[in-house]
């Protein structure tokens, strides 16, 4: 049971309307997310309406990740599962499966997220960009070996945007993690009806 329980949409202040347009940042490289038959995030976005001027700033930050972010949407879902599973965030790693299939992963690839940068058949970027998760995570910095795999095939805003990227998510598993947040309703039928939805494994390398 969650340690404050997430306002329902008829509870939300109507300072969460400015909040969640907040998310869609001026210029967008990378479509909306896909919503028909996606989880909608609902118990993290109820928790967010008891403060909406920390919502409003998050999503701001949280829209450019996902929508403007110099990554490709396959690199920003590598980072965001690798945090999960760091983390051991059931909620963050169970809504961002949907979102990383969307980007173009297998579901193998997805499962093989949880073993790390070590795992066979990453290129050395993907390997990098997932090791570069656990320096961070681990020792708050990119080593100078990954660095320098990253930086031979990323810019400077790209760069930049690896490691925001894992700040943000980091910060959202805190926050799933901390309040104790339950798995949306919706988000634990999607999974009963989809099968062949990975989980993640239970080893916490970095």
């Amino acid at each position: 049971m969650a340690r404050v329980e997430p306002l329902r949409i008829k509870q939300w202040p109507a300072q969460m309307r400015h909040a969640l347009a907040a998310m869609d940042p001026p210029e967008r490289r990378h479509a909306r997310p896909v919503l028909r038959d996606r989880p909608k995030s609902m118990n993290t976005l109820g928790t967010f309406a008891h403060y909406p001027a920390l919502a409003q700033a998050f999503f701001t930050f949280n829209g450019h990740v996902i929508m403007a972010t110099t990554l490709s949407e396959r690199q920003r879902e590598l980072l965001v599962l690798r945090v999960a599973t760091l983390r051991k965030s059931a909620y963050e790693w169970a809504q961002h499966i949907y979102m990383a299939r969307d980007a173009g992963l297998t579901d193998e690839e997805i499962a093989r997220v949880s073993y790390g940068p070590d795992a066979p058949f990453w290129s050395p970027l993907e390997a990098a960009l997932l090791r570069a998760v656990d320096e961070l995570v681990g020792e708050g910095k990119i080593s100078d070996l990954t660095w320098a795999v990253l930086a031979g095939e990323l810019d400077t805003q790209q760069l930049l945007d690896v490691i925001f990227t894992v700040g943000a998510y980091e910060t959202i598993a805190w926050l799933m993690r901390s309040f104790d947040l339950e798995l949306d309703d919706e988000l634990t039928t999607l999974r009963s009806r989809d099968a062949s939805t990975p989980a993640p494994a239970e080893r916490n390398d970095p």
